[in-house]
């Protein structure tokens, strides 16, 4: 009779059961030993409240000292079971709603689980972009019902519906691998079948996210374009501005559909900013929004500088200053010294006033307003065109041969006498090095602050500045450029106004002074750029000379990015870079990533790292015996 009962305890293998959700447990010997991921378990019970449970999880008895105990491990459909027990946590069911279950006494628990998680072939995802646009399309169902049937956003539904409608020649492509997930989300920006196949047949299938994206939108702008910055996206869409939106990246803002709007808009706000600066006097105010340094190179610029102080004000200043002499004198370590140098240093400033422009200046020199990199307004005060110059001391010259007495020389006897006085001027220039060194300076600074003038050295010397805007854009606006710039000006305010009078200026500075003037002056002739059409060689080798001379280090001067550097080379090129720069460990943690996904993480595990391209680096010395000049 015992016997009897133990066998009705145990129920037959293959028997199907309804048990109550609070009797079943996990089962020890389940092969998945790491959890279902959450977002797993919500779609789970998303799709079980829609749809009920479609597959019955597979159970053993629990069995305790040879007896049942009256619960059932879930040998297969563990998620089944969390999803049950969220629903119930969530009050939509009981915590004893009664589940269908699979007894299964005579297979080997662990065996049946590993097979169940190992041995399956997973829906491939265009198959499921297609079943929810059946869903959507022939169903009715939309994009929140469809969400709340399998436990995702809405978000996710309406990207996968997207998808579900690309170009049949590109989900073609996807089937058979040729295209990843990464690029196919990129093609599916457009709605346009035509384009999407021209884009793919002309960058192929290797092509990156970002390339696809800015080949499909060739015609509009991005949000990042400094105009774009500069208008505003809110100003852009209320003047009538569209915005195609990247569903699969919330980080992208989108493109402009409408340049010519956004252009018109940023034209009319810098031409605002025009009217008020105009009114500061200046003969023209000019609006660009890209600034363009090639049209303003053949410009002289003149510079705000310090006002004439009344007697009363130098008086003061003066008065200030001996204080300040004194006490730096006398300086200590307090901070109550450091303060007052603080305040003198402050009252003689009030005293001085900001810079200003020179009136006369002002009255034939203009402005340009432009927009920077950063999508601000940038005010660049005092250009000076070339017809707007002042002849009228060039004029007041006359002619180098009197009008009056007997008849002019002839052409040939001029050319003939000058170049006997060439030829002495060269022997003794020869002679003389500091004054050659003066001549030097002289060409150098005529070219350099007074392009707009006629000539003004007889040396026949060419001081070229390459633009390399073009090659970079935004170089102009790096912190080596802003030096540059800043060095200049400060130069060009001491610099007298006319090239005539520039001799006897050069001529009277100090040796040191003279020294710096060149080195400015001849900086802005190096050009280092290697293009294509590079064939120089010899010139780009004495650029490393150079480089070496100045002890460059360019890690003080450029980091590598995912904007300047990392997205725009190949993937092998981002993980040689974290290998040498970081480690192979690192590298091989983001081997597996998306491009856009491994160019900012490796400028991440780079950072103040000081890698630098090879390109970049200081190169290698060449040796080379030592030449020793022969004594006469």
């Amino acid at each position: 009779m015992t016997k009897r009962k133990n066998e009705q305890a145990f129920p037959e293998n293959g028997s199907v059961l309804f048990i109550p959700l609070n009797k079943l447990k996990k089962s020890p010997r389940n092969a998945r030993k790491t959890p279902h991921p959450k977002a797993d378990i919500e779609g789970l019970a998303a799709s079980i409240a829609s749809n009920g449970m479609l597959q019955a999880p597979v159970v053993e008895p629990e069995v305790t000292e040879g007896k049942a105990s009256g619960f059932y491990l879930v040998t297969i459909g563990e998620g089944r079971r969390q999803a049950q027990l969220l629903r119930a946590k969530r009050k939509e069911i009981a915590k004893s709603e009664p589940i269908r279950c699979l007894v299964d006494t005579e297979h080997n628990a662990l065996e049946i689980s590993l097979a169940e998680n190992a041995i399956r072939s997973e829906m491939h995802p265009a198959d499921q972009f297609d079943a929810f646009l059946e869903l959507h399309r022939d169903h009715g169902l939309n994009a929140e019902d469809i969400a709340a049937r399998f436990g995702v956003t809405p978000a996710v539904v309406k990207q996968r519906l997207k998808l579900a409608v690309i170009s049949p020649v590109l989900m073609k492509a996807y089937r058979d691998e040729e295209l990843n997930l990464d690029q196919l989300t990129a093609f599916a920006f457009t709605d346009d079948h035509a384009k999407q196949e021209q884009v793919f047949e002309a960058l192929g299938e290797d092509a990156d996210r970002e390339d696809i994206l800015s080949a499909l939108n060739e015609e509009h702008l991005p949000a990042t374009d400094p105009r774009a910055v500069f208008v505003g996206l809110d100003a852009y869409q209320a003047a009538g501005g569209a915005i195609l939106r990247d569903l699969f990246d919330d980080e992208i803002e989108g493109f402009l559909t409408d340049p010519v709007l956004l252009h018109r808009l940023a034209e009319a706000k810098l031409q605002g900013i025009a009217d008020a600066v105009k009114a500061e006097g200046w003969k023209w105010v000019e609006i660009m929004p890209r600034l363009d340094h090639s049209m303003t190179s053949g410009m002289r610029r003149i510079y705000a500088g310090a006002p004439t102080p009344s007697a009363e004000a130098q008086a003061q200043i003066d008065a200030l200053q001996s204080q300040y002499d004194a006490l730096c004198d006398e300086r200590g370590e307090s901070e109550e010294t450091e303060a007052e140098l603080n305040r003198l240093e402050q009252e003689i400033a009030d005293l001085e006033g900001e810079d200003v422009f020179d009136p006369a200046e002002v009255s034939r020199a203009g402005v340009i307003v432009s927009i920077s990199r950063e999508g601000e307004a940038h005010i660049a005060r005092g250009y000076v065109r070339r017809e707007d110059e002042d002849r009228k001391a060039t004029r007041e010259k006359g002619p180098r041969q009197p009008t009056d007495g007997p008849a002019p020389l002839s052409d040939k006897l001029i050319a003939e006498l000058t170049a006997h006085r060439t030829m002495a001027i060269r022997n003794a220039l020869g002679q003389n090095p500091g004054v050659a060194l003066v001549a030097v300076v002289h060409a150098f600074a005529g070219v350099t602050f007074y392009s707009h003038a006629d000539r003004a050295s007889c040396l026949e010397i060419r001081a070229i500045s390459a633009h390399l805007g073009s090659h970079a854009p935004g170089v102009d606006e790096t912190a080596a450029a802003q030096d540059i710039e800043q060095r200049h000006e400060r130069w060009a305010k001491h610099l007298p106004d006319e090239p005539g009078t520039l001799w006897d200026f050069v001529l009277e500075l100090e040796s040191g002074q003279l020294l710096e003037l060149l080195a400015h002056c001849v900086s802005a002739t190096v050009d280092a750029v290697r293009t294509p059409r590079s064939s120089e060689d010899a010139k780009l080798d004495h650029a490393d000379q150079l480089a070496r001379a100045v002890h460059l280090d360019m890690r003080t001067q450029w980091t590598p990015t995912a904007e300047s550097y990392f997205g725009r080379v190949s993937k092998e090129r981002i993980l040689e870079a974290v290998r040498e720069g970081v480690s192979k460990e690192a590298a091989d943690n983001l081997a597996s990533m998306k491009k856009q996904a491994m160019a900012e993480q490796a400028e991440k595990r780079l950072q103040g790292r000081g890698w630098l391209p090879p390109i970049l680096r200081m190169p290698e010395p060449e040796t080379s015996e030592p030449m020793a000049m022969a004594a006469e």
